[in-house]
């Protein structure tokens, strides 16, 4: 990102208008940055600024960096950050960021300024594994790893480069040791308990006439998503990560209330290039404001990249749910899936998920096998980010509950369009809009449905 600053005029540094806002030690190093209005205007001679060209200002705000003035280095950097010039501002940006990262320590700011020069100019690798860097560094390994398949799907890097992404891949390991994210949004949705819209239901006695309360209800909520890690050295190579996660979509009448709570531990260990976690710990789930399930479950997960561009993800998990108002539906759960995530581009990409499940319930009838398959896509529009997923499952119950003449079999579809405006954001936390339809097809009335919500609210990684 260096080397290519030239003059292309005077630049006014607004915050420091005057020569007695510098610092004086640099105007004593530096006399030939200063120019008094009185020497060659016709302001009041009472007046003074600095008239600076971008060389010029460049010099200035190095040589306050240089000399722990980051006060003076940072507003030097963001006046030339809005220079009509892409390569003047982009060089801006990156010097601010990395300031701000590794003098500063302020590594959330940093990544702002380097996604806003991505925004701009897509393909400046160096730029990108910064940006993985900082991710990194903030505990987000899935978006640092992102950031540098797309860095080498930008085409071909110089040796230089290549070094820094063999650098950075073995740097992933040294991440973050605590973190976090939080998600709020306003949440309207069509169909809040995922109930039919049907007026009877059959079943082996008849066809009874279904309450209101049991018939799909739309609403406005909030929902609330949260996240809390901590990761423990345990040798060169290997790390305890912790994680607290919950979330919860909260409703008015408080009747429809949806919240889980998990915490998990375990063991992260990096071979080469490859990384395995394992991981267990309980859950908890409440459902109208009262407690619905707990439960006990481990994983274990494999991250092995498929050449330069694509990440494929493997992942095995089993756990023990108890449900607290149905003891026939205790169960043991088994799941496994499999992915692959690539960078087509710079700015696209995407991915595959298949997926595949045994839940093996007290009763027969809540026994099921399921499996499924989905995919995203997407793309870096500006300085907004679009995402379009899709996913279908297919499930098939052991037996038919007694109540009901088949045993359920269902066909779930879903759709959604996500989009993160980081032109709006403000210390790290963006505004992002999701839509999302879904429909269920099943053999069993009560189990059939389909749902159309949204979300609109800000999100924030710390």
């Amino acid at each position: 990102m260096s080397g290519f600053v030239r003059d292309t005029g005077p630049v006014f540094l607004p915050p420091i208008a005057s020569i007695s806002d510098v610092p004086a030690q640099l105007v004593q190093a530096q006399p030939f940055l200063v120019e008094t209005a009185g020497e060659n205007t016709k302001q009041d001679e009472s007046t003074q600024s600095l008239q600076l060209t971008a060389a010029q200002l460049f010099q200035l705000a190095d040589s306050a960096r240089d000399a722990g003035d980051y006060v003076t280095a940072e507003t030097a950097y963001r006046a030339l950050a809005g220079n009509p010039d892409i390569e003047l501002r982009s060089e801006a940006r990156f010097r601010l960021a990395m300031m701000l990262a590794d003098q500063m320590k302020r590594t959330r700011d940093a990544a702002v300024e380097l996604r806003r020069i991505l925004d701009e100019k897509p393909d400046a690798a160096r730029v990108r594994l910064e940006l993985a860097r900082m991710d990194a560094m903030m505990g987000r390994l899935g978006a640092a790893e992102r950031e540098m398949r797309a860095a080498q799907a930008s085409g071909q890097l110089p040796a230089d480069v290549e070094r820094a992404v063999r650098f950075y891949a073995a740097a992933l390991a040294a991440a973050k040791p605590l973190g976090g994210s939080l998600e709020l949004a306003l949440a309207p949705d069509s169909n809040i308990n995922r109930a039919t819209r049907a007026d009877t239901l059959g079943t082996v006695i008849g066809d009874f006439t279904l309450s209101d309360d049991a018939k799909a209800k739309s609403g406005l909520g909030l929902a609330a998503r949260a996240q809390g890690y901590l990761r423990l050295p345990l040798g060169a190579r290997s790390r305890l990560l912790a994680r607290l996660s919950g979330s919860g979509d909260f409703y008015r009448s408080g009747q429809f209330d949806d919240y889980a709570l998990a915490v998990q531990f375990g063991p992260e260990f990096q071979s080469g290039a490859d990384r395995i976690t394992f991981s267990g710990g309980p859950s908890w789930r409440w459902y109208g404001q009262a407690a619905f399930s707990q439960g006990w479950g481990g994983t274990a997960v494999f991250q092995h990249p498929l050449g330069k561009r694509s990440q494929l993800r493997a992942e095995a998990a089993v756990s023990r749910l108890d449900n607290l108002r149905n003891d026939l539906q205790d169960s043991t759960i088994y799941a496994g899936t499999f992915g692959i995530d690539r960078a087509f581009s710079a700015r696209f990409g995407g991915g595959m998920q298949l997926r595949a499940s045994r839940t093996s319930a007290r009763d027969a009838g809540w026994s099921d096998w399921t499996g499924g398959t989905s995919a995203y896509l997407f793309r870096e529009l500006g300085r907004t980010t679009v995402v379009v997923d899709g996913g279908y499952s297919h499930l098939e119950a052991d037996e038919r509950l007694f109540l009901y003449p088949k045993k359920r079999v269902d066909d779930r579809f879903s759709l959604g369009l996500s989009a993160t405006f980081r032109a709006l954001q403000w210390k790290g936390i963006a505004p992002f809009l999701r839509l999302r339809v879904e429909r269920n097809t099943s053999t069993v009335g009560i189990f059939d449905f389909d749902r159309r919500a949204a979300e609109l609210g800000l999100t924030s990684a710390f």
